[in-house]
Parts: structure tokens; C-alpha cells; sequence
């Protein structure tokens, strides 16, 4: 078996940083990693900035550790300054670009920015209006809106609604709604009347008591709130209330957020919206 390495990993780019880091560490999933420091270095877009990052590089180079760096820069004197340092860099564009260009039949044009920058502004416009449209109906706050959105998530309490709705949000434009199911609601063992209206766009999130319990004993220690028996009972009485009105149901106790928010737009068949 292959022994574990400690890792010292940069994510470097010219704007965010968010497509290095992401390409980056899903790359590095496939590897047994032993003690790991990420560090994201966004916005390298002059010489100077890039003559601190390799000296910042260079500074745990004798530090027991593998260095490999990550990076989007745009600019080609810059990066074939940093590929041609003494350390591991891998360049995304400069691995991915040239076979694509050959399937383009064309020639890229690099721009920094066009990643993640506003780009079009009316698809920029049009995923905040998103964000603050979930932001607005956040905790079944304005149910009179529910005409206008793309999908509801309802559940107990810490199970995972508000961030999967801010993130279907932010990362696909989509208008995204949660509702929760408090004691009053599972003890009639029905659905609330603001939600009835809208069942073909709800979704039930579904969490095992011993993940919902752990999540709320952080939130609220020692409390009746994150008791095991308090989160056995409601969970019980949500799974009965999901099968009875026949909603559709997706466990998120092993899920991330990025995974629930996929998984959820594949089974109501929504599209990104930018």
C-alpha cells in the first residue's frame, strides 16, 4: 500500500482561485495524503505579486514536505516563470488547453478573469437575483413567493436546507426555497398548508437521527433540542409524513452540499440557469 505523504499545496490564480482549488483538490482525492496545509493565493496578476508567492513557496521548501503547486495563471511570462521554479507546479491551462484547441480546431484566447469575473452581466444579474431571492424566503419566511420559485426543500431542523438552497443559488441561478418541519407540523402528520400548493416542486431532505444529533449538539450542547431521543421522534414522524403526501425524498446525512445540490437538480430535471 502506498505510504502517505505530507503535502504542502498552493492554489495559485491571477482572479479567485476557486478553479484551481477545486480542480486541485478533487485531483488530490485520488492520492493517500498524510498531514496536508492548502493555502489559496488568488489575484497573482503582477510581477511583484508573483515574486512574493515564490518566495513564500520557497520558504517551507526544507520543511519535510511535498510541494505542489496549482495554478490558472493567464499570463504566459508568468507562468513560465512559475513552471520553471524548483518545486512541483501543475499548470491546469497549459495541460488542458492545448488538446482542446486541437478539438476547437482554433486557437484559445486567455484572458484573466473570465472564469469567475461578472462576465455577462445580465447572467451575473441574474444569479444574484437568485441569492437574494432564497436569501428572502430563507426558513419558510414569505410563502406568498413560492409562485416564483424553482424548488422547496423542507425537513426538521439542521438537515441540511439552508445551505443546499444558497448554493443551488449561487452555483445555478436557481430560485430555491426551505421550508422546516417543526414539532407542531410532525405531530399533526400533515403537510403545512403554505406547502400544498407547490408539492410538485417540494423535496424532503431525510438525515439519520446519530448525524442529525451530533450537528446539533455543536449548535446547541446538552440541550432537548440535540437530545438523541428528541431527533429519533422527529425523524420518525418526518420519514411517516414524506410517505404519507408522497414526497420525494433525498438522504443527506452523507452528502456535502455540493452533492445534495446535484443531486437535487437531477431529480427535478432543473438546469443551470447562466
Amino acid at each position: 500500500m502506498n505510504q502517505p505523504i505530507n503535502l504542502e499545496v498552493f492554489f495559485v490564480s491571477d482572479r479567485t482561485g476557486i478553479t484551481a482549488e477545486a480542480l486541485g483538490r478533487s485531483l488530490l482525492t485520488q492520492f493517500n495524503k498524510g498531514d496536508c496545509r492548502y493555502t489559496v493565493l488568488p489575484y497573482i496578476d503582477t510581477e511583484k505579486k508573483l515574486s512574493a508567492l515564490i518566495q513564500q513557496i520557497q520558504a517551507v521548501k526544507n520543511d519535510n514536505r511535498q510541494i505542489i503547486v496549482f495554478s490558472t495563471l493567464s499570463d504566459k511570462t508568468h507562468r513560465e516563470r512559475l513552471i520553471n521554479e524548483d518545486f512541483f507546479v501543475l499548470d491546469l491551462f497549459s495541460t488542458c488547453l492545448p488538446p482542446l484547441q486541437i478539438a476547437m480546431k482554433q486557437h484559445s484566447s486567455p484572458a484573466i478573469g473570465q472564469t469567475h469575473g461578472m462576465g455577462n452581466q445580465n447572467q451575473y444579474l441574474a444569479r444574484m437575483d437568485a441569492v437574494n431571492f432564497t436569501l428572502n424566503v430563507d426558513d419558510g419566511l414569505r410563502t406568498r413567493d413560492y409562485e416564483y420559485v424553482d424548488i422547496i426543500l423542507a425537513g426538521v431542523s439542521r438537515s441540511g436546507k439552508t445551505p443546499t438552497c444558497l448554493y443551488l443559488a449561487m452555483q445555478f441561478g436557481i430560485r430555491a426555497a426551505n421550508f422546516p418541519l417543526v414539532d407542531e407540523d410532525l405531530e399533526k402528520g400533515r403537510l403545512p398548508d403554505a406547502l400544498k400548493p407547490w408539492k410538485a416542486k417540494l423535496y424532503g431532505l431525510a438525515i439519520d437521527p446519530i448525524s442529525l444529533q451530533k450537528i446539533r449538539q455543536s449548535r446547541m450542547p446538552d440541550s432537548r433540542y440535540a437530545s438523541i431521543e428528541q431527533c429519533r421522534k422527529e425523524i420518525k414522524l418526518v420519514s411517516s409524513l414524506y410517505k404519507q403526501e408522497n414526497i420525494t425524498v433525498v438522504e443527506s446525512s452523507n452528502m456535502s452540499v455540493e452533492e445534495l445540490a446535484t443531486t437535487l437538480m437531477q431529480r427535478a430535471g432543473l438546469q443551470r440557469q447562466f
